[in-house]
């Protein structure tokens, strides 16, 4: 017999977007049942890097990044753990004096959103950081950036929003999803049936199906990101490092572990995937310029997973513009761990105010040329 449940809004996905907006949608007083195919946070969410940066994302992007800082701040208090999210600040590497103007321009961009970004090179740089090698000349630092452990963040969220009342389920992959009247429906399996007022469609890599439902698409692609950590060292390196151009990243953990990421993983199939040898041996041979403590260190795991990337790298956020009482949050190419807690609040206050302060045209599910 198929268990039926009416609520007033349904998400698809119980990632950090779809667990932040099924909190702040609880706290709004809305019923709210998120379905989640696999675990919560175990996609996208709970693969990534870890790193809570604002720095280095194109402007357009800030604003939510920004809802999304203040929020981060919050955890101790919304989640009631603190996710081992630490304010370490992130510092971004100049190899070259071109990437060091680059960075210089970034802050000159960025001057209004009150990121607070020094410019650190030459002996300076040398005297704050001399673990790090020559590789780098300078770096941008944001003070208050930093990193969290993403394996607990997104179940954490969703533990946050079952203990406010919603129903979240787990393992309940959505077979079928459409409108009848003024409701959706969404059906797993022979199970379950959901009938709700609004859906929320932030099932990551995956949101395509849904968005193709009611006659919506984007030329979304599967990546999938390339990361190790080593075994404990001792303690070299208090900031999350990122680098201008892109390649490697780095943070430790208080524990002393160093996780790194760069390069890509393989698809297995559509809903999986695994780390290459030859992309991995690439990536600790790189980090070791940057950071010569890795050269004697064992790597004890290394994973990847699969994120949807847009082609222009920024996420498509807010309403369908073929189905009212839809909303979509997804594409975050790589990037939404950071901003995905601002992205479930602003949901949430579209779904209950019908509005939002954030400017989200940028982010349009319209934007790109039809596919043909």
């Amino acid at each position: 017999m198929r268990e039926r449940i009416d609520c007033d809004v349904a998400i698809v996905g119980g990632g950090i977007v779809g667990g932040s907006a099924a909190l702040f949608l609880r706290q709004a007083g809305l019923s709210v049942t998120l379905l989640e195919r696999d675990w919560c946070g175990a996609k996208a969410s709970g693969v990534n890097f870890g790193g809570v940066r604002r720095q280095g994302r194109p402007l357009e992007q800030l604003p939510l990044s920004q809802r999304a800082h203040a929020i981060w701040g919050r955890l101790p208090e919304l989640l009631g753990t603190d996710v081992e999210y630490i304010r370490s600040g992130h510092l971004k590497l100049a190899r070259s004096d071109a990437d060091l103007d680059s960075l210089v321009a970034y802050r000159e961009r960025t001057g209004g959103f009150g990121l607070g970004l020094e410019i650190i090179a030459g002996e300076e740089f040398r005297q704050r950081w001399p673990a790090l090698g020559d590789r780098a000349v300078g770096g941008s630092l944001c003070p208050e950036d930093g990193h969290a452990n993403p394996r607990l963040v997104s179940p954490a969220f969703a533990r946050a929003a079952a203990a406010l009342g919603a129903d979240v389920r787990e393992q309940t992959p959505v077979d079928r999803v459409e409108k009848d009247g003024d409701r959706f429906v969404l059906l797993a399996g022979d199970a379950l049936e959901v009938r709700a007022r609004f859906l929320l469609n932030t099932a990551g890599a995956w949101s395509l199906r849904v968005a193709e439902a009611f006659g919506e698409t984007v030329p979304l692609e599967s990546l999938h990101p390339n990361m190790a950590v080593t075994e404990p060292l001792p303690r070299f390196l208090d900031v999350n490092i990122g680098v201008e151009g892109g390649g490697v990243y780095g943070r430790q953990v208080p524990r002393g572990n160093m996780v790194v990421g760069g390069g890509r993983g393989f698809a297995l199939d559509a809903d999986r995937a695994r780390p290459q040898r030859h992309a991995v041996m690439t990536l600790m041979q790189d980090a070791a310029e940057l950071f010569p403590q890795l050269r004697h260190a064992h790597v004890i795991r290394c994973w990847t997973g699969v994120e949807g990337y847009t082609p222009d790298r920024n996420p498509v956020i807010g309403p369908s513009r073929t189905t009212p009482g839809l909303f979509h949050a997804f594409g975050f190419s790589g990037a939404g761990f950071q901003i995905g807690p601002g992205v479930g609040q602003t949901l949430a206050e579209l779904v209950t105010t019908g509005t939002t302060a954030m400017p989200l045209e940028p982010f349009r599910i319209d934007r790109f040329p039809p596919i043909a």
